[in-house]
């Protein structure tokens, strides 16, 4: 085999060389990340509440450790969170904006809240859709019935309306826009979030 290494220049050759090594910023910039990571996999995992995070963290006192828990924990958020989930996330976040010289508190608080607000609309438009196509199926006994192919026969099955609702392509059809418009929604304010950190 060749050896490329021979072929580069002497400038080359040093930054190849140098590659390998980690500045000390570097270093204590994965050593943080690493303590960050150990600190939110307790917090995730429910070892820790958002009080005791504030406290490791304040323990800490470092600054860029708080930003980067915060991230972190927005990067965590997702439209399919429980309520709970986003609840203690929440404030776990708002525990953390409470450790900085500079807070930004009302901006991240009002962020979070339209994320809740999206959530709750979301599940309202669904239960009152759901409701309304109900009150449809019991009406309409047709929609209650499937056709099912066994062999060479076709069968007739009488569905449970909630069993109907879910066949139907329209409500199938609403739950996924829904579910895309509400999560494109909650992915921009989640961004505009994280923006605000600081």
């Amino acid at each position: 085999m060749r050896n490329w290494e021979k072929d580069l220049s002497p400038i080359a050759r040093e930054r190849l060389a140098k590659i390998g090594e980690f500045t000390q910023e570097e270093k204590d910039r994965m050593i943080d990340s690493e303590k960050v990571n150990s600190l939110l996999s307790e917090f995730y995992q429910g070892q820790i509440d958002p009080e005791s995070l504030w406290k490791r963290l304040k323990e800490e006192g470092k600054p860029s450790l708080l930003r980067e828990a915060q991230v972190r924990l927005v990067d965590s958020l997702s439209f399919g969170s429980t309520p709970a989930e986003l609840q203690r996330k929440r404030d776990g976040i708002l525990a953390i904006e409470t450790l900085k010289k500079e807070q930004n508190t009302s901006i991240i608080k009002l962020n979070l809240n339209l994320m809740e607000d999206l959530q709750k609309r979301y599940r309202a438009e669904i239960e009152q859709a759901y409701n309304g196509i109900r009150a449809e199926v019991e009406r309409n006994p047709r929609l209650r019935v499937k056709q099912v192919q066994q062999g060479q026969n076709t069968m007739v099955i009488q569905l449970t309306v909630d069993e109907a609702i879910k066949q139907l392509p329209q409500w199938r059809d609403f739950l996924s826009n829904q579910e895309k418009r509400y999560s494109q929604e909650f992915a921009r304010v989640m961004g505009k979030l994280k923006r605000e950190l600081k």
